[in-house]
């Protein structure tokens, strides 16, 4: 891949909205001690696996975007408009006829949202007739559909894609989001993921154990990503600079699934031309400080032991959208020069991504 130059982002977070209310919330934490996040018992009328969790209790899609065409947006969803909205805002980029066909969208997902998924299949049981369901609230239930509205609201007429890959979710939306600006097809893409918080999620993430240590949370996440030579309505200072991203499967248990994100670490500094003593920064999926699924392989690759963040510490378990809060992370803390961001799923797929924080009058270098 060609590196691509993110110039702005907006993260929709348990912080609050926009890139102010995230560097607010990590100003008050360093990740040394997991964050149990704020009640959350008043969400949902369900039972909930923990009283508090990541959640962005008083957000209300309504106050953001107004009424209109909100009443059947799942939750989901609704962070995507509202973290698109945002960014669009802060990238000071007007969508008009001559360019809404060149801007795209590539956002990570697990399986979009779980809830609406889960509560329509149960309507179609529970009814007196399978087909007496809200027929409004079936374009919930496709994977796609926050994608989908992002474009419909924003009049987003280029790639438009969904990639579900749970924790790899995010990196799998960057490599898509790249192979489009790398082959022409679009100018600028915005490239991020999203998760909810919801009981469905909430127990599934529980029942899996991905929450023993953190709670869950949620986020919506997007980068404007465009190449190196952008056209001069997309001409952004730039923020960072996407070197390279690297995904790969390792099958046999913990063995192969470490060796796997040792080649990802391998290849993404090989691709960018860069030595393992060039990255000072770490930034992994895992929620524990320890050095077996993520930070032991990366510096094994690397040869040396960079600063270690862990994002779910200070955010909640977000599944598919951990990655993209992890890029948030790094630009909204400040974190200098040359962070390498990884992640790993339960099932042995890995991947990393090695990103060059930039200054304003180019890349840091101390």
């Amino acid at each position: 891949m060609s590196p691509v130059l993110v110039s702005t982002y907006s993260a929709v977070t348990a912080a609050g909205v926009g890139e102010q209310a995230l560097a607010g919330w990590l100003a008050d934490r360093d990740g040394a001690n997991a964050d149990p996040g704020v009640p959350v018992g008043g969400l949902y009328d369900d039972v909930l696996p923990a009283p508090t969790g990541h959640a962005l209790v008083d957000f209300d899609v309504r106050t953001h975007i107004g009424r209109k065409g909100t009443s059947t947006l799942d939750r989901a969803t609704a962070l995507s408009v509202v973290c698109c909205q945002d960014v669009l805002r802060r990238a000071e980029i007007s969508i008009d006829e001559t360019n809404r066909a060149r801007v795209g969208v590539a956002l990570g997902t697990s399986l979009g949202s779980f809830k609406s998924t889960s509560d329509y299949t149960r309507d179609t049981l529970v009814q007196e007739r399978p087909y007496l369901v809200n027929p409004m609230l079936f374009p919930n239930t496709v994977m796609n559909c926050a994608a989908g509205q992002v474009a419909i609201k924003f009049g987003l007429m280029g790639v438009n894609a969904t990639v579900a890959g749970g924790p790899l979710a995010f990196l799998n939306a960057l490599r898509y989001a790249n192979n489009v600006l790398d082959r022409g097809y679009n100018d600028v893409m915005l490239a991020g993921a999203v998760e909810e918080f919801t009981p469905h999620r909430a127990w599934a993430s529980h029942l899996t154990g991905a929450t023993g240590e953190v709670t869950s949370g949620e986020a919506a996440a997007l980068f404007v990503l465009t190449t190196e030579q952008p056209p001069a309505w997309a001409r952004l200072a730039p923020r960072a600079r996407i070197l390279a991203v690297a995904t790969a499967y390792g099958p046999g248990g913990d063995g192969g699934a470490e060796q796997a994100l040792i080649g990802c670490v391998d290849r993404v500094l090989r691709h960018a031309g860069r030595v393992g003593a060039d990255v000072d920064l770490v930034v992994t999926g895992e929620s524990i400080d320890e050095d077996r699924r993520e930070y032991g392989p990366a510096t094994r690759a690397l040869g040396v032991e960079p600063r270690r963040l862990l994002p779910k510490r200070m955010l909640g378990e977000c599944d598919a959208a951990s990655g993209a809060v992890a890029l948030a992370v790094v630009l909204a803390g400040g974190h200098r020069s040359l962070a390498l961001l990884t992640g790993r799923g339960a099932g042995g797929a890995v991947g990393a991504a090695l990103v060059e924080r930039m200054s304003d009058d180019g890349p840091d270098r101390g």
